[in-house]
């Protein structure tokens, strides 16, 4: 066989495993994405059993620091009152128990394992946790000096992200 014959046919094999290979990925992508569609779907289904506000009419930011970061739950329409007093009543509460160490309410929604959650548990008396109300709802503050925890949270915060979907955003 000749140099060019050899050339060609390495180039053609190779070329027919880069597709080979993309298929696959598009197809493990696209499972992957209906996966999460769902897992997205039982989350809101749960959350709407832990907090009492409407998800579709509310917004969840997370936004990480160097020592922790903030958890901001706001209503979409800053004049709808009734929505903002149960964003403020609901972290109030939370704040009040993730200080205390009582992670209940995310693992209801997200499951035991959800990252970030045990460490969280267990070094609460290490976090400085707080809560501020906000115009249009309220802002819980997190703040360690420990740099696992500070990990913690940021996992914490990435899979409030993922798992909420279009109800929650980084920022």
């Amino acid at each position: 066989m000749k140099l060019k014959d050899r050339r060609t046919k390495v180039l053609i094999t190779a070329l027919a495993l880069i597709v080979v290979a993309a298929t696959a990925y598009v197809l493990v992508s696209r499972d992957e994405q209906q996966a999460l569609a769902v897992r997205q779907a039982e989350i809101a289904a749960r959350s709407r059993q832990v907090m009492p506000f409407d998800l579709e009419r509310t917004t969840h930011r997370f936004a990480k620091s160097a020592t922790g970061g903030m958890q901001t739950v706001t209503s979409d329409d800053p004049a709808d009152a009734e929505q903002v007093t149960l964003i403020r009543e609901h972290l109030t509460e939370e704040a009040a128990g993730f200080g205390s160490g009582d992670y209940g309410d995310p693992a209801s929604i997200h499951g035991g394992e959800m990252p970030g959650l045990r460490d969280l548990e267990q070094g609460h008396s290490r976090i400085d946790i707080r809560y501020t109300e906000l115009p249009a709802g309220a802002r819980i503050t997190y703040a360690t000096t420990d740099a696992s925890l500070v990990e913690a949270l940021h996992a914490w915060f990435d899979a409030q992200v993922t798992d909420h979907g279009q109800h929650a955003e980084h920022g």
